[in-house]
């Protein structure tokens, strides 16, 4: 993590909050300790005021244990505005296991570890997220009921990348009819970066679509894996830098930075990764320089979508038609924002406002 992440996990407070109107302070914050299994694990209860608080597991190798919490933090507040925006009956959620999961994570630590979300009693329900997969659902499954997405051969909807990227590639649609007038993604340059689980997905749906995919991944080895899947697509060492018409962030958070906002060649933003933006400031610059910013709460709902779907017992087509549905719902956002002269962010966050102050 750089820096500035470090900064921002010291600042981000769990009670203190200077709108409680659409951000109240964080209802439960737990740590989890296994010493037979060696689980470091925080789960973060933002608010479940429209429902259960349903979010993800990260597991990933954090510096310290500050920069875990604040992660966890800004992640399970997301998690209630991604909720609230797609009109789910949700709270907001989130939990972090602090480890490599390459060389960390074992069947007896994942089993642990449901056994603390079990303590929760259905407050929180989890899911997979970086470092975890529908595999490590089925086996925190075995300490836990309230998980989701685990494997269609344990009951569950399987990998949300899947569902995560459509809404991404939906959202996208709506941004570039807001930039250029057309929603056809034909002959874009666009920017992917992070070639995992999703960033690669969105690379299959863009190279359809007929746009050129430049993609960037620290990872030797997923860079392999991906020039191997999309030989057409060209990998660089920064996509932040290069001549994109779209950037793409697809990996971890706090990439769109103030200097990034007054640099970028991009004309539009817009990705999978949470909390994208380093301050809300960013976003202005953005708009100066008339950049289309999709805010990623509204872009990625897709994996909670479908969480959510097994919940309600949808089928998969509706299950796709609610992800897809995240085209009209960015359209709403960025017409509401040119039509107030506010921000994206800010009009995202009135509807979120809406449906947390009508359920108060």
């Amino acid at each position: 993590m750089t820096t500035a992440d470090t900064d921002r996990a010291v600042e981000f407070s769990v009670f203190a909050h200077p709108d409680l109107t659409i951000d109240p302070p964080h209802e439960q914050v737990v740590f989890c300790r296994d010493a037979a299994t060696g689980l470091r694990a925080i789960i973060a209860i933002h608010s479940t005021t429209l429902g259960p608080a349903l979010g993800g597991t990260r597991f990933y190798p954090y510096a310290s244990e500050a920069n875990a919490l604040g992660d966890v933090l800004r992640l399970s507040r997301g998690m209630t505005f991604k909720s609230a925006a797609a009109g789910l009956d949700l709270g907001g959620g989130k939990a972090v296991i602090i480890g490599d999961p390459a060389v960390d994570k074992t069947p007896e630590l994942l089993r642990a570890y449901g056994m603390f979300v079990d303590t929760l009693g259905g407050r929180y329900i989890t899911a997979g997220d970086v470092g975890t997969t529908s595999h490590d659902m089925d086996v925190i499954g075995e300490g836990t009921s309230f998980v989701a997405s685990k494997t269609r051969t344990n009951g569950g909807s399987g990998d949300t990348a899947p569902m995560t990227t459509l809404g991404v590639f939906s959202a996208l649609e709506a941004a570039a009819q807001q930039a250029w007038g057309s929603s056809d993604l034909r002959g874009l340059r666009v920017g992917v970066e992070g070639v995992g689980k999703v960033g690669g997905e969105l690379t299959g749906l863009l190279l359809a679509a007929g746009a050129t995919v430049l993609a960037a991944d620290p990872s030797p080895a997923a860079r392999e894996a991906f020039a191997a899947r999309f030989p057409e697509a060209s990998i660089v060492d920064d996509v932040r830098s290069a001549r994109v018409d779209v950037y793409a962030p697809c990996a971890m958070g706090g990439t769109v930075t103030d200097r990034l906002a007054r640099a970028t060649a991009a004309t539009v933003i817009c990705g999978a990764a949470n909390n994208q933006l380093t301050c809300p400031e960013v976003e202005t610059v953005l708009g100066e320089r008339g950049i289309v910013w999709v805010p990623d709460y509204i872009a990625n709902a897709g994996g909670v979508i479908q969480a959510f779907s097994e919940q309600q017992d949808w089928t998969g087509e509706q299950t796709r038609a609610k992800a897809k549905a995240l085209r009209e719902r960015t359209a709403q956002v960025l017409a509401t924002a040119a039509g107030r002269g506010i921000t994206a962010g800010d009009a995202a966050r009135l509807i979120v406002a809406e449906r947390l102050t009508a359920k108060r």
